[in-house]
């Protein structure tokens, strides 16, 4: 059953309010909610006690009974003072941004390695939020499953301290576990630069089509046994980073990864609890950063996009800018605006195409053409010739196999004491 809600946010001077309502609409829907109303109110700065004025405060009360609606979501994180004053004078509940964010990662998170860093996260936004009051609700998991009891704490310490005290012995348990599961991760990545491939990751803005881009690649140049990843018209649909081998007609090979959604604000803790899962775009060698170009605000999402990977370090990669989602915006596609921007639609595999050509000629600038003479006892560097570059032609001399072949340097060097000529570009 969907819960109905009141959405509020304060409209602040240079601020772009119905962008950030509209979002956050859309972040209430994606957690099982509906936004029956919504209020707005100017000021100048926040109040510090109760982040809106005390009329409007009032008015979110009155708005309340009468519609029967008990929680409120506010366009903003609110401190533990501001939550506590605001339930208490307008008598519903409150969830600010930051924890209806993390309520969706919660809900959204499947994989061990994301239901460990999404509930670090909550408990880094609960552990300054905890009361002493009957109506705090703490996560089961988080407050049940720290370990040890409270044997030798001190006649004198409050039940807050030891929630707090509990909590904190939870948050360190989850990051041994995490730090365990982040050393796997990172010796899987290692694994795959040893195979010399370049990595291409997806990034940008939550639901702008980044699954629906890799499932299309996946589907033309994917191995048979490739799974597809989870796509849904919803915010942060996967949070977890998936990573697959293309292989295309011409024997080059990439891995693709698709990295969880961003938002504008991204809570903090969410970002330092998925570093590691963002590795994957911190380390590779293109980003294609996918845009929805059917949104009106595709430009406030590049800069967030943009934001978001500067936080996380990653400022020197190279980036395609792909703006997704055209047939929905009815503009010409595809459509190339030099070799660093394109105008597709991920369902269309004219635009696929045109987006695959656009990551060839920035990921395998390494590649020569050239010409070999392999003897024939020497079957075993054909085969490989064959499989993994290409083979552009193929002649049998009286000396062995003549073939020429568009192959990378590190092949090029492999095989020199092969090499007949090399084709002048």
């Amino acid at each position: 059953m969907t819960e109905k809600v009141i959405i509020a946010g304060l409209e602040l001077p240079n601020q772009d309010l119905d962008y950030a309502m509209q979002e956050l609409a859309a972040l209430v829907e994606a957690n099982n909610m509906e936004a029956t109303e919504k209020v707005i109110q100017k000021l100048d700065r926040p109040n510090p006690a109760t982040y809106f004025g005390s009329g409007k405060v009032v008015e979110l009360h009155e708005l309340g009974t009468s519609i029967d609606v008990q929680t409120l979501v506010v366009n903003a994180e609110l401190s533990p003072s501001q939550i506590r004053n605001l339930e208490q004078e307008s008598k519903l509940s409150v969830i600010d941004r930051t924890g209806l964010i993390l309520e969706i990662f919660a809900n959204r998170a499947k994989s061990r390695e994301a239901k460990l860093q999404v509930e670090i996260a909550k408990l880094n936004y609960q552990m300054p939020r905890l009361r002493t009051s009957s109506s705090q609700r703490l996560d089961q998991q988080s407050a049940g499953d720290a370990g040890g009891g409270y044997t030798n704490r001190g006649a004198g310490e409050t039940k807050l301290e030891m929630n707090r005290r509990t909590i904190q012995q939870r948050i360190n348990n989850l990051n041994h576990e995490l730090k365990e599961m982040t050393t796997s991760s990172a010796v899987q990545r290692q694994k795959r630069d040893q195979t010399g491939l370049p990595s291409v990751a997806l990034v940008g803005y939550t639901n702008a089509g980044k699954s629906t881009t890799m499932n299309g690649l996946v589907r033309m140049y994917g191995e048979s046994d490739e799974k597809q990843v989870f796509e849904k018209n919803m915010l942060f649909a996967t949070l977890d980073t998936s990573v697959r081998k293309l292989t295309f007609p011409d024997q080059k090979q990439l891995l693709l990864s698709d990295t969880v959604g961003f938002v504008s604000h991204l809570p903090h803790q969410l970002i330092k609890a998925f570093r590691s899962t963002l590795a994957e775009a911190a380390q590779a060698d293109l980003l294609v950063q996918v845009v929805d170009v059917s949104d009106p605000h595709f430009r406030e999402m590049i800069q967030t996009t943009n934001d978001t990977l500067q936080e996380i370090g990653v400022t020197k990669a190279p980036m395609i800018v792909a703006f997704n989602k055209a047939d929905m915006a009815g503009v010409d596609f595809p459509t190339l605006e030099g070799n660093e921007e394109i105008t597709y639609s991920a369902k269309d595999k004219r635009s696929l195409v045109m987006l695959t050509n656009m990551i060839k000629q920035k990921v395998f600038t390494g590649y020569r053409e050239a010409t070999f003479l392999i003897p024939f006892d020497k079957g075993q560097v054909v085969d490989y010739l064959n499989q993994h570059t290409n083979v552009l032609k193929t002649d049998y001399k009286a000396e062995g196999t003549e073939i020429t072949a568009e192959l990378s340097s590190e092949d090029y060097q492999r095989f020199h004491d092969y090499l007949v000529a090399e084709v002048e570009e």
